[in-house]
């Protein structure tokens, strides 16, 4: 459906302005009127990593004439494969301030705000309410259903993008004209159900496919012009080079933007919601827990134990604790591997950073392992205090 300019337009653009957006300016759908719409606009990228690194510099190139950047992370260097708006020397470096940056290189026109914080309950309001449209280029559950919740409370449309391995989807969010997130997905999956981009990998290019495709949106809401994703999940498959979209329409029974909504303000705690990890899980790691440092003295004490590495096998040739045998947690949480492991000996699980290996404990637990333990922090605390030469990912 074809929507009214989501912001009025500016007084004027000036000769600078004019020399700069003129491929703009000659699109008849876009014009000097739209343009002066986006120079009037203010839109926030909830993040500066994979999707948020090409939807702010292709915003900034169009001449948004505000941008707002929310990210509390610092660059780390294996983000350099997809979030292309850092560079190696900004390693180590705030990525809102990194970002920040690039913008300002890109387009000096622009005028950056910078919000260095993670986005929580307490803030999301008050940072929202600053501006026209917000781009949600978030990694997680529980902060898109906040992104989400914020956003309808509020009355603000959201353009929503999503990555992983060769997959993408986006689409507009809008109560006022169509459906919210959590039309599409009323409930968050199951714990460990859908791995993260730093569990499963994401292609790198697929970032700037869905980014792109944000700014597109905005830029159709920004100005009115052409049909936003509203009601619409446009889903990219990358190795068949696919795109498709499939109909979302606006849940009557939704709890939020519903007929008779049941949320009707913010949830106190969205990672309790979302469940990071499954209650089996919390319950089953309790003093079953060891670190990185009691699993280093088990071994060189020559403790009989079985240590079991849970990841895929991807992450396995990447890097591994010696003596680690690998069975992924599907194999354990299936069944599939329950016949591999010994009976005599104490099973030690671990995968990247715990979690998996907590759902996979849950899973020993109850079919009769009462000694298996995990280790907290997985190979990442493995190398943080045992072996920094080992490469993490």
């Amino acid at each position: 459906m074809s929507l009214p300019p989501l912001v009025e337009p500016a007084a004027e653009l000036t000769v600078d302005e004019i020399r700069r957006y003129s491929r703009h300016l000659i699109i008849p759908d876009v014009g000097v009127e739209g343009q002066k719409r986006l120079k009037n606009a203010r839109v926030l990228c909830v993040g500066a990593g994979g999707l948020g690194s090409p939807a702010l510099m292709y915003l900034a190139a169009a001449g948004v004439g505000t941008l707002g950047i929310i990210d509390f992370d610092t660059v780390d260097e294996s983000n350099l494969q997809r979030q292309i708006i850092h560079g190696v020397s900004d390693v180590g470096r705030s990525k809102a301030e990194s970002a920040a940056a690039s913008i300002r290189e890109i387009n000096p026109l622009v005028k950056v705000e910078i919000h260095n914080t993670a986005l929580d309950r307490d803030n999301v309001r008050e940072i929202f309410s600053r501006y026209d449209l917000i781009v949600d280029g978030t990694d997680n559950f529980a902060t898109r259903y906040m992104v989400n919740d914020a956003a309808v409370l509020l009355g603000k449309p959201y353009v929503w993008g999503s990555i992983y391995r060769f997959d993408g989807q986006a689409s507009v969010f809008w109560a006022e004209h169509g459906p919210c997130y959590r039309c599409l997905y009323p409930e968050p999956p199951p714990p460990g159900m859908v791995p993260s981009c730093a569990e499963g990998g994401v292609l790198g290019v697929l970032c700037a496919s869905i980014g792109s495709i944000q700014v597109n949106e905005a830029i159709k809401l920004l100005a009115g012009i052409g049909e936003p994703l509203v009601g619409r999940l446009m889903v990219y498959d990358a190795l068949e080079m696919s795109y498709r979209k499939i109909k979302v329409r606006k849940d009557p029974n939704c709890a939020l933007c519903g007929e008779n909504p049941t949320v009707t303000d913010l949830l106190e705690d969205y990672e309790d919601f979302c469940g990071a990890v499954s209650e089996e899980a919390q319950e089953a790691v309790v003093d079953a827990t060891i670190t990185a440092l009691e699993l280093k003295e088990w071994q060189d004490a020559g403790k009989d134990i079985f240590l079991v590495d849970v990841r895929e096998p991807a992450e396995y040739e990447i890097v591994r604790i010696p003596g680690a045998t690998l069975i992924p947690k599907g194999e354990i949480l299936s069944g599939e591997a329950l016949s591999k492991l010994p009976q005599d000996r104490q099973i030690v699980l671990h995968c990247k950073s715990g979690v998996r290996s907590a759902e996979a404990l849950a899973a020993l637990k109850a079919a009769g392992f009462r000694d298996a333990v995990h280790v907290q922090g997985g190979v990442l605390s493995w190398i943080k205090q045992i072996d920094p030469s080992l490469p993490a990912y």
